[in-house]
């Protein structure tokens, strides 16, 4: 698949194997890459740059991948750069916490090159996807603006992520259905297969955060996924 040049991925890594690998597979598929070797280097070159999608490394010299990725999802203006994070540690709790501070997505070392690709090319895909659909949503006090990916909750912008962005306009766009989560991965990650849905639960956990009042419209339907009510909450 061939992205085209105009594209920027923005790699943070400091192990020159892996930064060799990534540079080569991501440029193989068509991607602009920009490198840094510290946390601190890879927040300024994000800022600057507004690459269309960044990989951080958890682990690394002066500021952690993790609070690289606060950083950017904390400031309106690097918050829709889709994030994904490269960290050694496999347990559930070390994954869910880059979830849970914005990351969009995570992938395990030792990875797959090819499997990186296909994360960064399906972040980047929701992102562009999002941002095409160039209508107003406006529902009970929640305003979803597909075209400036701007959310507002009883008047008030709230800031999402891209992936929180999407997520709450697909489960709006639905309100009375129940979405599982094998569809929400599929609609809103762009996955084509089933993988860890702790990634559809932890985002949700996260949305809730921040739509106030209307956290209460966003039900757990047991067994099957989440619906959206679409009686306003008093």
């Amino acid at each position: 698949m061939s992205a085209g040049m105009d594209i920027t991925v923005l790699v943070v890594e400091d192990e020159n194997d892996v930064v060799d690998l990534l540079r080569y597979h991501l440029k193989r598929a068509g991607y602009k890459v920009l490198i840094e070797k510290t946390g601190d280097a890879g927040l300024d070159a994000a800022r600057r740059n507004r690459p269309d999608a960044a990989i951080f490394d958890v682990m690394m010299p002066g500021m952690t991948g993790l609070e690289v990725c606060r950083a950017l999802k904390g400031d309106p203006d690097t918050a829709d750069i889709p994030v994904l994070m490269l960290t050694a540690k496999s347990e559930v709790k070390d994954r869910v916490k880059g979830l849970e501070i914005g990351a969009d997505d995570y992938v395990t070392k030792p990875f797959s090159p090819k499997e990186v690709v296909l994360r960064v090319q399906g972040m980047i895909r929701r992102a562009q996807t999002v941002a095409a659909e160039a209508t107003m949503v406006e529902l009970d006090g929640i305003t979803l603006d597909r075209t400036t990916l701007h959310a507002q909750i009883d008047g008030v912008r709230v800031d999402l992520t891209t992936t929180e962005f999407k997520l709450l306009s697909a489960l709006v766009g639905n309100r009375g259905r129940t979405m599982s989560r094998d569809v929400l991965l599929r609609d809103v990650w762009g996955y084509t297969t089933t993988l860890d849905t702790r990634t559809v639960d932890t985002h949700m956990r996260r949305l809730r955060e921040k739509i106030g009042r209307h956290a209460a419209r966003l039900e757990t339907i047991r067994g099957e996924g989440y619906r959206f009510n679409a009686v306003p909450v008093d």
